[in-house]
């Protein structure tokens, strides 16, 4: 009994995703886990700190260790040379000349640097800054990108949704006045028109049914894909109304956008790592300073012109090295100049991203500022149509109306009720689009929308 109860537990437990996904926001914590983009832009946000500690790097010492071994030959000579000894007395002009040869040969050397001016190592600094920005800024813009996806693709479904059981309803009502037709035509006291065109609407109906469904089929895999919920458990909702909305002036909105929108700063990133790139070629050719120390030993031995040789030699250094390029063969010249026309390209792509992101400024406000007022005329309309079809419902019961009458007046509500439906999920769409485009689309926002859902009806 235990082991039935466990398991009846456990099964409950594995098909609570199921009822968050009418929830907005657990839709959107389940994309966050499952999302293909929101992946790469993770592991690319990853590298950010690496390349921090790369640009710090590059002015720590730098140790290395060298050893080799092997066969070599020696060869040293010394003409003119002037030595003493004692009871020997001073010599002037003598020549030395020592040799080994198929010797034995062992080097080590442990050598340390710190950079003190290196220009090109400050540039590549700022490059490697840049690039860790960049990485922590995509992943901030793939954070937004993928809130705004996951509520288009949660509205499509859920007007996918709506749409289908407007067909349903025009189903309802045209299979309800199809035998209404015929009965009358029957007794020969109807025209045959209304018969056909009962049976012409339902069979379109049926057919624009199928579509809607496939339609439906098609939008659920799509938030199913990049949530990992299932299809069938994904039963997501319209919001029921639209509150007013007084958005502030569209240049408040443009100033904002050219300040924070996320596309623009990457680009902006872009071009300033193509400018510390063409600095970095520029600064090549400019002379470093460095503090180095030095330690290291030769040993040399084997036999010569005079018999066994040996030879040893020790060395030690501290001290400053200049290092100053003369020429690459034109080398970094063509590089800076690649560096220079690829600036100019990103400085290009900077004002075109400008330009877009206005427009989307512009059609989002636009959107935003008439659609709490285009809800309102839409629910105006719903409600009159409702009223125009239950009058023409009621005048064909009576005679006073035909059948084409009344199934036109289903049709027209079956529009206006989509209509609304689909006003209501862009108005809230517009919202978040506008706060993407200026850089604040965040969880906050997604719960102000989330909560719009819950109330409805």
């Amino acid at each position: 009994m235990r082991r039935i109860v466990r398991i009846t537990l456990l099964a409950l437990a594995c098909s609570a995703p199921a009822a968050w996904a009418t929830d907005l926001l657990q839709v959107w914590q389940a994309a966050q886990q499952n999302d293909r983009e929101l992946a790469v832009a993770r592991a690319t946000q990853a590298t950010a700190q690496p390349r921090r500690d790369q640009a710090a790097a590059l002015w720590r010492p730098g140790v290395a260790f060298t050893a080799t071994a092997g066969l070599a030959t020696g060869e040293s000579e010394m003409r003119g040379a002037q030595f003493s000894a004692p009871g020997l007395g001073t010599s002037s002009g003598v020549n030395f000349g020592t040799s080994v040869t198929g010797g034995t040969a062992t080097r080590w050397a442990l050598q340390a640097s710190q950079p003190l001016y290196n220009p090109q190592r400050r540039a590549q600094q700022q490059q490697l800054g840049l690039q860790a920005d960049m990485a922590d800024l995509e992943w901030q813009a793939a954070q937004q990108a993928l809130m705004l996806r996951t509520a288009q693709r949660y509205f499509d479904v859920a007007v996918a949704q709506e749409a289908l059981g407007v067909l349903d309803l025009q189903l309802q009502a045209v299979q309800k006045a199809a035998p209404e037709a015929q009965a009358p035509f029957d007794i020969r006291s109807a025209p045959v028109t209304d018969t056909h065109e009962a049976r012409a609407r339902l069979a379109a109906l049926r057919a624009q049914r199928l579509a809607a469904q496939t339609d439906l089929d098609v939008k659920r895999r799509a938030l199913a894909d990049s949530t990992g919920l299932a299809p069938t458990a994904l039963a997501v909702r319209l919001p029921g109304g639209a509150a007013a909305t007084a958005p502030r002036a569209l240049e408040a909105w443009q100033q904002e956008a050219e300040a924070a929108n996320p596309a623009i700063r990457l680009q902006q990133l872009a071009a300033d790592i193509a400018r510390a790139e063409a600095e970095k070629h520029r600064r090549s050719a400019s002379a470093t300073v460095d503090l180095v120390a030095q330690a290291g030993q030769e040993r040399l031995h084997g036999s010569g012109d005079y018999g066994s040789a040996r030879n040893k030699n020790v060395n030690a250094l501290v001290g400053v090295q200049l290092t100053v390029p003369l020429t690459t063969g034109g080398y970094r010249s063509a590089k800076e100049e690649e560096a220079l026309r690829l600036l100019d390209k990103a400085q290009a792509q900077v004002q075109s991203t400008r330009e877009q992101v206005a427009q989307q400024v512009h059609g989002a406000w636009l959107g935003l500022s008439l659609g709490a007022e285009r809800v309102q005329a839409l629910t105006d309309a719903l409600a009159a149509s409702e009223s125009r079809r239950d009058a023409t419902r009621t005048g064909h019961e009576v005679g006073h109306r035909t059948l084409l009458d009344l199934l036109n007046a289903e049709n027209d509500t079956a529009a206006a009720r989509l209509a609304l439906a689909q006003a209501r999920a862009g108005l809230l769409l517009d919202r978040l689009r506008l706060a993407q485009l200026v850089g604040r689309l965040d969880e906050d926002t997604l719960r102000a929308t989330n909560q719009a859902l819950s109330a409805a009806p």
